[in-house]
């Protein structure tokens, strides 16, 4: 299997992930340009995508997804709830007939050699999405937009070989940051994002010897950044009751505007 990050942040995001006959987009929430730029680089075609796994409905995981679908006419697969609200999304224009497919939370499907498991994840959307993925015995995962976590999220991301996990704000940088109240108490709320303090406590819950491949994504532009998530997720792990430390592991972030390494396990 193979990850990527074409981006992540609180501006856009959009995950590649895929085995040698499947090839799969979380989220497309940036520009059809930038989706494409990023699949060159993976050597994939758009119209070689198998399908388009969306997580919510919010701007920054679909912005792309219209005129994106529109041009390449890639199934798209998300929750009921998450498609009732790109259905009324007027901005993303027409959807094709036909390519929304609802899936169920908890419910395992299959696209390819890929298995997929959609998972409840808590975030002010409806009805939001994380998925694991599996393929011949690798398996991996995108956790983000997360604002709390519970043991059922710790049992969907044990055993994996990767993952992409949301390390989205210091909370001391957005408590005293130009944010207005409200949405400072949103993000810091349930259903809000993961601090990078509780997104290495949970990396402490999950980690195993045969975890190769750690990624931070969905990082706030102006509450966080990329130094502060690596430095802070690294030092939860080492101060965590595990027997792991963060030097040893093999973390890295993912950039908003940059293209990852790909990840191959």
């Amino acid at each position: 299997m193979r990850l990527c990050s074409i981006a992540s942040g609180s501006s856009g995001n959009c995950i590649y992930i895929g085995s040698d006959h499947t090839h799969l987009l979380v989220d497309t929430g940036i520009s059809k340009k930038r989706i494409e730029a990023g699949l060159k680089e993976l050597e994939i075609k758009g119209e070689e995508l198998t399908g388009i796994l969306v997580t919510h409905e919010h701007s920054d995981h679909i912005q792309g997804l219209g005129v994106f679908s529109r041009k390449y006419e890639i199934p798209i697969y998300a929750s009921p709830g998450t498609i009732e609200r790109i259905k009324s999304y007027s901005s993303l224009g027409k959807m094709p007939e036909g390519l929304l497919h609802p899936i169920r939370i908890d419910e395992p499907f299959s696209l390819g050699d890929i298995t997929i498991d959609p998972f409840a994840i808590s975030h002010d959307a409806n009805e939001p999405t994380g998925y694991r993925m599996e393929c011949a015995g690798r398996s991996a995962a995108v956790a983000t937009d997360l604002g709390i976590y519970t043991d059922y999220v710790v049992n969907k991301l044990k055993n994996l070989d990767a993952v992409l996990l949301e390390a989205n704000h210091d909370i001391h940088m957005l408590e005293v940051g130009a944010y207005p109240y409200y949405l400072k108490q949103r993000i810091l709320g349930e259903k809000g994002h993961l601090s990078n303090e509780l997104s290495g406590r949970l990396l402490c819950d999950i980690l195993h010897d045969n975890l190769k491949h750690i990624v931070l994504g969905h990082l706030s532009k102006e509450n966080n950044y990329v130094r502060l998530a690596y430095e802070t997720v690294k030092l939860e792990v080492t101060l965590g009751d595990n027997a792991y430390k963060g030097e040893d592991l093999d973390i890295t972030v993912a950039k908003r505007d940059e293209v990852s390494e790909i990840y191959s396990f």
